[in-house]
């Protein structure tokens, strides 16, 4: 069923790249894993899957260290405490979810100990609903200029999550907010900051990312099914990725 729905997936996202003129290469499917065992990875893996994302540090080591597989990319795609970021400094290939000051400090005081550069994207807030995270639109150039200067930090470009809705469409005016971000800074020419990546659009949105211009889909739903609910806050609602 994983492979089954993985290759349904890249259907869809070629088509959505035909439609908006787009390379497929570009975009780049990232398998959200929070709450599904690891022996759902290792059958996205066996469909060609090395691309994973979690919202929980806990979480993710767990399944990093049980795995032990050094083909994976491991990607933060929830709402990181800087107090836990010490614990994937070593090995954590992007982080998708940067929005303090003191988060991106502490990822650069870990990265310096680790002896190396961690990729992040900036968290930008698009909707008005309170419980998710990220930088408002208006201050992200000078969030971007201000956490540049971390030198064990390496600026890849934004996130956004649209609105909770049973409608796709609903997301497009927030990644067009930030696909016009991305280009207001990339013209800045700011050191340090590549405008390299967006990352939008999840199981019930992607293809809107995409049309938007999305580098990376966060897809969890659509790959493994349904989650369980866990009782948990976080910055992805469970029916929707």
């Amino acid at each position: 069923m994983i492979a089954e729905n993985v290759e349904s997936l890249k259907g869809r996202i070629l088509a959505a790249c035909s439609r908006c003129g787009r390379n497929p290469d570009d975009v780049l499917l990232v398998a959200v894993t929070k709450t599904f065992a690891a022996e759902k990875i290792r059958d996205a893996m066996m469909a060609g899957v090395f691309d994973f994302g979690e919202n929980y540090v806990q979480e993710l080591n767990q399944k990093q260290k049980q795995l032990g597989e050094r083909r994976i990319r491991w990607h933060f795609v929830g709402h990181l405490q800087s107090n836990k970021a010490k614990q994937i400094a070593d090995y954590i290939h992007l982080v998708h979810s940067v929005d303090s000051e003191r988060l991106a400090a502490e990822l650069h005081k870990r990265g310096e100990k680790a002896g190396r550069v961690i990729d992040v994207l900036v968290e930008v807030h698009t909707t008005d609903e309170a419980t998710k995270f990220g930088v408002a639109p208006e201050q992200t150039m000078e969030f971007v200029k201000q956490i540049s200067k971390y030198a064990h930090l390496r600026i890849n470009g934004l996130m956004t999550m649209g609105p909770f809705s049973d409608d796709p469409d609903d997301s497009r005016p927030s990644f067009r907010q930030v696909l016009e971000l991305k280009r207001r800074i990339g013209r800045e020419g700011i050191e340090n900051v590549s405008m390299q990546h967006l990352s939008m659009g999840m199981s019930h949105d992607f293809e809107v990312g995409i049309e938007e211009g999305s580098t990376i889909v966060r897809i969890g739903t659509a790959i493994f099914g349904e989650r369980a609910r866990t009782g948990r806050a976080s910055t992805d609602d469970l029916s929707f990725q």
